[in-house]
């Protein structure tokens, strides 16, 4: 039989867990104040506990105490309440039970209902604290990738396959799709892991200053250097340097970064020493760099040394299937220090979350998330919590369209290559979306030409 740990708060006496529950397999772990059951949160991560509110309102110490704990731990853990007669009136106690609490009972307990109720708890809270079985989570110290879209389980196999060489790597894609969190997951798992990890924005250094920054630089070499300035680069000795925007520097240090990149030794600014640098380069660029070239904004024998592997992270509107999972995993991290009482999105947020374009990518959901925890005032997050532009994704049509006929054409053709996307190309999800069988949407992919890849 499966044993479950269960943390038994009671500020007063000695707790005695009902027979029926340590028969059940229970294991009572019963603490007597609000910092030892903080403490053993952090060691052992019970899913469930019980807490007599007996002491609330007394001591507005112990009511800011018991409310950090709850709040702090409610998102990963399920409380249930244990109140005595005639103090369920209490503002102290009533506020607790409808924000942090999964359930409460009214003392003396019967053993069976409150058996019922911890299984159903644990449950509850086995389900939040495990991500789903076909979601893929990549986790890093400075966040996690999430994605089941098969453009997602590409990106994944990619990362593993970098990271498993020295090799410089070149990240493209839209703002917010997450290329500083895929460089740190390469950074993480690669032979350089025990060495530094140096991010530098090309594109928010003032132009007079980003020479010093990447390469350091002397004692007294411009006005204002009071003292030798190690660069990014030499900093990034023995580990990873993200260069981040790198399609924003400009011409004259790409000709220093390239020298650098050729011959491993950087000279600093105002200095003659050539100093030996060990780093692995990562570089990201939202940017069409291959036009850049051809314009002569960016030097190709540059982007031939940077972009040895190269990998393109998929804009959010094409990974369709991942924004509920996304938007989940933001909403069980972020209710705790936002809105505990939050618990999930209602069914037409959900459905404006999967239509809205997101120019902002990941980053922008995100935020909208952490909006709608804020101006929540429900357990459900509503559409007009995320304040979500709800446009027309056909604002061209009737101008392209000159009749009825050619318009709906365009909207069939529209609407199908949106589900695909969506869908990671999986076709029995895409048909669900449509709500069509499989063959009618074969039959659309071959009208309008929609292949898959």
């Amino acid at each position: 039989m499966d044993v479950r740990e269960l943390i038994c708060l009671r500020t007063a006496g000695v707790w005695n867990m009902p027979e029926v529950a340590l028969a059940a397999g229970w294991l009572s772990c019963p603490v007597c104040t609000v910092s030892e059951a903080m403490e053993l949160y952090k060691r052992k991560h019970p899913l469930v506990g019980l807490i007599l509110l007996d002491k609330l309102g007394i001591d507005d110490k112990t009511d800011r105490e018991m409310e950090l704990l709850l709040a702090q731990t409610s998102s990963d853990m399920a409380w249930i309440g244990l109140v005595p007669p005639g103090m369920m009136t209490q503002p102290a106690i009533s506020d607790l039970l409808a924000k942090y609490l999964y359930d409460y009972h009214t003392l003396p307990v019967d053993d069976s209902r409150l058996l019922t109720a911890l299984g159903h708890a644990y449950g509850m809270a086995t389900l939040r604290a495990e991500p789903p079985l076909h979601c893929k989570m990549v986790a890093t110290g400075r966040g996690c990738m999430i994605g089941n879209s098969l453009s997602m389980r590409k990106v994944f196999h990619q990362l593993e396959k970098m990271a498993s060489v020295d090799s410089y790597v070149m990240l493209v894609g839209e703002s917010g799709t997450g290329k500083e969190l895929a460089a740190h997951i390469i950074y993480q798992r690669s032979c350089r892991r025990s060495g530094p990890f140096i991010a530098v924005n090309c594109g928010a250094i003032p132009a007079n200053l980003i020479q010093s920054e990447l390469f350091g630089h002397e004692k007294g070499s411009f006005t204002g250097a009071f003292r030798r300035h190690m660069g990014h680069i030499e900093a990034a000795h023995g580990g990873t340097l993200f260069l981040d925007e790198i399609g924003d520097l400009p011409l004259e240090l790409q000709v220093n970064l390239l020298r650098f990149l050729q011959e491993k030794k950087i000279t600093r600014v105002g200095g003659t020493e050539l100093i030996p640098v060990d780093v692995r380069v990562i570089s990201a660029t939202n940017r069409d760099l291959r036009e850049d070239i051809r314009s002569g904004r960016f030097r190709q024998d540059l982007f031939f040394r940077l972009c040895v592997l190269d990998l393109e992270l998929p804009p959010l509107r094409e990974r369709g299937e991942d924004i509920e999972l996304l938007a989940n995993h933001f909403l069980c991290s972020m209710r705790a220090g936002l809105n505990p009482l939050v618990r999930s999105f209602s069914p037409s947020a959900l459905h404006l979350m999967r239509s809205y374009h997101w120019p902002g990518n990941v980053r922008e959901l995100k935020n909208r998330v952490a909006r709608a925890l804020v101006m929540c005032e429900k357990r459900v997050i509503c559409p007009q919590d995320l304040e979500l532009d709800s446009e027309s994704p056909f604002p061209d049509l009737l101008i392209q369209s000159t009749t009825l006929a050619e318009a709906r054409a365009e909207v069939d053709k529209l609407v199908t290559q949106r589900a695909l996307q969506s869908s990671g190309n999986n076709v029995m999800v895409a048909a669900r979306q449509l709500g069509v069988s499989r063959v009618t949407l074969y039959r659309l992919m071959e009208k309008y030409k929609l292949l898959l890849p």
